[in-house]
């Protein structure tokens, strides 16, 4: 609506009514008189059945979506065999797991309850192993029972599996071994390039020898070729004691004769002239 006003009292006043609002009007008017006509007119048959065709082709075209869109993809589809032997699916079950080194409460968020460590459930499966039978008593020549002191002198008799039961040698036989465990020990002086840590026992005469020890030969055997070797000796050329296989071998012989003749001008320089000095007289 606008209004213009101007001098004295005249007044002018137009109305204006846009084409929308007319539009409007008209349209609710027209509804309303439809409405009103169509409530006024009854339902017939054929307004019913063209209700249901409409719903119908609407079911239709639904129920027809899915189709398409399988038609399309068709190509992206991955068919499996029925049968169930041509399946080619890993077992889900794993088998025997063995038992995990933790263990939790239901919570998981305290501390384990429980840790299990194979080394001791291995020393109590050990343990649990009954004991061997105590072995029968040694007995004598005569069947007596050995005393304590006579198993004592029968265990020292060798030096134990742990040493391959060497035996301990009769005491006959100590001094001729005591010569051939000197001339072992004298082996330093007869190498210059070889040196080797003193014995304990060095210097004492019988008393200083172990109380379990042998002394053996090299066998000879074949090579690995099954031919002889250099190093197996003859029966001819073996000597018979340490001392003459020593004193036999070229390198020491040499060695040998020069430290000889060294402390032999040593002592021949010492005792240079001393007999005239004796003879000279004294005043």
């Amino acid at each position: 609506m606008l209004q213009w006003k101007g001098k004295g009292k005249e007044k002018a006043t137009e109305i204006v009514e846009d084409s929308s609002d007319s539009a409007s009007t008209s349209d609710v008017d027209s509804d309303t008189s439809s409405s009103c006509s169509s409530d006024s007119e009854p339902v017939t048959q054929e307004y019913l059945d063209s209700l249901l065709e409409k719903a119908r082709k609407n079911a239709l075209s639904l129920s027809r979506e899915p189709t398409n869109s399988v038609d399309i993809l068709q190509g992206d589809v991955v068919e499996l065999d029925d049968e169930p032997g041509n399946q080619i699916l890993p077992l889900l079950d794993p088998g025997n797991i063995p038992k995990p080194y933790f263990e939790f409460d239901e919570s998981r968020h305290n501390r384990p309850t429980a840790i299990r460590d194979p080394d001791i459930e291995l020393a109590e499966k050990s343990s649990s192993v009954p004991a061997p039978p105590i072995p029968p008593p040694e007995l004598t020549k005569g069947g007596k029972v050995l005393t304590k002191k006579q198993r004592k002198a029968l265990k020292q008799r060798t030096a134990g599996p742990g040493w391959f039961d060497m035996p301990a040698p009769a005491e006959a036989d100590l001094p001729r071994l005591y010569r051939e465990v000197e001339a072992m020990r004298l082996r330093n002086y007869m190498d210059p390039k070889r040196f080797y840590r003193k014995d304990e026992g060095e210097g004492k005469g019988i008393k200083g020898l172990p109380k379990h020890f042998a002394i053996g030969t090299i066998v000879t055997a074949n090579t690995p070729f099954g031919g002889g070797s250099s190093d197996n000796l003859t029966r001819a050329n073996r000597k018979r004691t340490l001392v003459d296989e020593l004193v036999d071998d070229a390198e020491a012989k040499r060695y040998a004769k020069k430290k000889f003749e060294d402390l032999q001008s040593v002592r021949g320089a010492r005792g240079k002239n001393t007999l005239q000095a004796k003879k000279r007289q004294k005043w």
